[in-house]
């Protein structure tokens, strides 16, 4: 792993810093409508779907009673004779009150049966948002701070002044004048070539 930085731009790390934030800021408003919502769903189910097919059923039940009764007072009262009347009407209506009866039975027993596989679904749902919810409300602010901890020292390195005498164009005057003396030393002739043996 290098130790080395390689920063092109320090703006981009306050854009990351910035895109963090919102990030952060955007999911922690999404997980607050998600368990808004979920909530919302469980009570439907759990009290208002309860209370409404409770209700449905009593007044199914009171239809039933009610069909049962007109059947009889049909029977009763419209016999002519020895004759007995067919009520066909009344008893279609007995069988249609029956029928809405048993399908709301039926919608309550749905209701009950599926409000504790409900619950223990949001649960579980809950119990693994927990987590994101961590990553949302410590790691992120973790990953703000380094972030703000790197753009204050690399604003700093960038204050810092270098040594003296070292800057670009006096590196290169002073190359070319190194070269120089080197070029000279060569050209002139050593005390020991000068002399003849």
């Amino acid at each position: 792993m290098s130790t080395q930085a390689d920063i092109k731009s320090i703006d981009t790390l306050s854009l990351v810093k910035l895109a963090l934030i919102s990030y952060a800021h955007a999911s922690s408003q999404a997980l607050a409508d998600i368990e808004i919502e979920g909530q919302r769903g469980i009570d439907w189910i759990t009290v208002d779907r309860a209370a409404y097919w409770k209700a449905e059923m009593r007044r199914a039940a009171d239809g039933v009673n009610q069909a049962i009764k007109d059947l009889e007072h049909c029977r009763a009262y419209k016999k002519v004779g020895d004759n007995a009347p067919s009520c066909a009407e009344e008893k279609k209506n007995l069988e249609k009150a029956r029928k809405r009866l048993q399908k709301t039975e039926e919608k309550l027993e749905l209701v009950k049966r599926w409000t504790p596989v409900v619950l223990q679904q949001y649960r579980e749902t809950c119990v693994r948002l927990v987590r994101f919810r961590e990553v949302i409300d410590v790691d992120c602010p973790r990953a703000i701070a380094r972030i703000e901890q790197m753009l204050t020292a690399l604003e700093n390195y960038q204050t810092v002044a270098g040594p003296r005498g070292t800057s670009t164009s006096g590196d290169s005057n002073s190359q070319n004048s190194v070269a120089r003396q080197t070029d000279a030393r060569d050209t002139e002739p050593t005390p020991e070539e000068g002399t003849d043996p």
